[in-house]
């Protein structure tokens, strides 16, 4: 693999830590210059744009590779699947997401509809990637009926009430990097943006409150580590 940075005078550490303030956190392109310039790091706000436009993927990318052992690995028994409108540029657009039982989001797909053939694209992207699981739980959405049937999953699909809170939830730290960038600009913007805010959720995401402080401290290096890893 060729070095992403090669064409690059600033340091690696530098820029992944710019691209993971961005990603991870809820700020704009100047709040992250504004966080560098405290630890004495001049940059633009066009470099943190810039450098996320590049490298972003490249690290969603490693990430994704890293973790795809792990999940073929693993026996995917249920999955959570549920949309959310999002406005572009005055238009609504839907958001599709498939978690599985961990709460890790395997899958993001942006629509302009949600009828039974968007249902249908994303369950079949998502179901190329990960298999197929033993348990669906959706909203009660007819869609997502009607997709199950043409697939032959109608048996494999659970509806109740807070029976789908594991995918509402995941919707939130989009929810509050949504606010952050004041709307998305296109449709290809925003599917570059949840791929790779999803990928890198999914590396951060340690589930602090299922351990204990000292195991979670543990978690956070690693995971710290292994970013800075990415794409070296």
């Amino acid at each position: 693999m060729k070095n992403p940075f090669r064409y690059y005078k600033t340091s690696p550490a530098i820029i992944r830590l710019a691209v993971m303030m961005y990603v991870r956190y809820p700020l704009s392109w100047r709040q992250v210059e504004d966080l560098l310039h405290e630890r004495g790091i001049d940059v633009s706000y066009e470099t943190v744009r810039a450098w996320w436009n590049r490298f972003g993927p490249v690290f969603a990318a490693e990430i994704r590779k890293a973790r795809s052992v792990s999940f073929h690995n693993s026996p995917q028994w249920r999955w959570h699947l549920d949309e959310v409108f999002v406005r572009i540029n005055g238009e609504v657009h839907y958001l599709w997401r498939a978690v599985d039982h961990e709460g890790e989001v395997l899958e993001a797909f942006v629509t302009k509809r949600r009828d039974r053939k968007a249902a249908m694209k994303f369950l079949k992207k998502t179901m190329k990637k990960y298999g197929s699981p033993k348990v669906i739980v959706t909203d009660k959405l007819r869609s997502y009926q009607a997709a199950m049937k043409d697939i032959g999953n109608v048996d494999r699909q659970e509806t109740g009430r807070w029976a789908n809170n594991c995918a509402e939830n995941s919707h939130q730290p989009f929810r509050r990097r949504e606010r952050a960038m004041i709307k998305f600009r296109s449709e290809k913007s925003l599917q570059k943006f949840v791929s790779i805010h999803s990928s890198i959720h999914n590396h951060f995401n340690l589930e602090r409150h299922l351990t204990s402080r000292h195991q979670f401290k543990f978690n956070r290096e690693a995971a710290l580590a292994d970013w800075r890893q990415f794409a070296g």
